[in-house]
């Protein structure tokens, strides 16, 4: 969705907030300013607090409802409502996690099911969502660092990567929401890779991860009947001008110089990935059999971009960092950025959505 009726959400995890901001597309690819004038723009509608540690949400666009997840004593996830016109997002229920809180959040089968990832308490869940309130897990798994979780567009699996296993743990989703491993119950990634965020791509068969340690971009086949992952392929999705090493569990990338990939998404033809040390965003190319193409061009943009999000008409990509308090507006060309706008946020900005 683009337009004067767009909204992003994008969360603020050292102020507690997530901000509303609606994207002004003035639709006719002129250069667009610092400061909300002619072309396209972001304008911040508000800012909701009380939402400590907020590093991870979803939204159920159908009912305007937003899944967050908070840290705290004990942790949560919390549901909001979104007003679309004011940007308010008001409370209206809560489930405790004292096992510890959730880094990534996905919806299934119409906003009735809610998948959680725990990277810090290690587990993932899945929860029957009601009126807009989260219900005590059906299923919980356990693998180290689980760092994001993706339900099958139909529903019928569910994928959880952890990073601190190198592996991609697969199930049947049942309609009781128990979870049943597949054969094999989990798909390797390469050793030390540190797998982190996927994409499922349907259209061209495969299921897409970003990895941490390496910053490439690993290709699976999936088989839509059975639900399982073979892996394929590693593709770099890291800037080579960079001169950064390989990193390591525990290391400090930055003192390193090391690789520290981010965030993964998809827009059309292309995967958009982020790459911390350097704060870069590039796009790999999709091939008809899914095969995938190194980046040739990286845009420098708002300092360690845990997280962006990309229109889902894939004309345009708003990116965040976690050591900036603003975000920046581009227009997808290829794989080209153009800045268009950058607007204030918030500290420790780290996941962006599209609504």
């Amino acid at each position: 969705m683009t337009g004067t009726d767009s909204l992003v959400l994008v969360a603020n995890a050292a102020d507690g907030s997530i901000s509303t901001f609606r994207l002004v597309a003035d639709g006719t690819g002129g250069t667009g300013g610092t400061g909300g004038g002619e072309g396209d723009r972001l304008e911040r509608l508000a800012v909701t607090e009380g939402l400590t540690g907020c590093s991870t949400f979803v939204v159920d666009t159908e009912r305007d409802l937003v899944y967050a997840g908070v840290k705290g004593e004990p942790a949560g996830i919390v549901t909001l409502a979104l007003d679309r016109s004011s940007g308010t997002l008001t409370e209206r229920s809560r489930l405790d996690l004292p096992a510890g809180g959730m880094n990534y959040l996905a919806l299934a089968r119409g906003g009735s099911v809610l998948l959680g990832a725990s990277y810090g308490g290690g587990y993932g869940v899945v929860c029957p969502v009601a009126s807009g309130s989260v219900g005590e897990p059906g299923a919980r798994v356990s693998y180290p660092n689980l760092h994001s979780v993706l339900p099958s567009p139909d529903g019928r699996f569910a994928y959880f990567v952890s990073l601190g296993a190198d592996l991609i743990a697969q199930y049947a989703l049942g309609d009781d929401l128990a979870l049943t491993p597949l054969d094999p119950p989990t798909a390797a990634a390469p050793t030390g890779s540190g797998p982190r965020h996927l994409v499922i791509d349907d259209e061209h068969g495969a299921v897409y991860v970003l990895t941490e340690f390496s910053a490439e971009v690993l290709r699976y086949r999936r088989d839509r009947d059975e639900g399982a992952l073979q892996f394929k392929e590693a593709t770099a999705a890291f800037d080579p001008a960079a001169g950064l090493g390989r990193s390591v569990f525990g290391a400090d990338p930055l003192a390193n110089h090391y690789l520290w990939g981010a965030d993964l998404h998809r827009a059309g033809d292309r995967l958009w990935a982020s790459e911390r040390a350097a704060s870069t965003l590039g796009s790999l190319a999709i091939a008809d059999d899914g095969s995938l193409s190194p980046p040739d061009r990286f845009t420098v943009t708002e300092q360690q971009p845990r997280g962006f999000g990309v229109s889902a008409d894939g004309r345009y990509l708003v990116a965040a960092g976690e050591k900036s308090t603003s975000v920046s507006l581009y227009r997808i060309d290829g794989d080209a950025l153009t800045l268009r706008d950058r607007a204030e946020t918030g500290r420790g900005a780290n996941w962006v959505r599209f609504v």
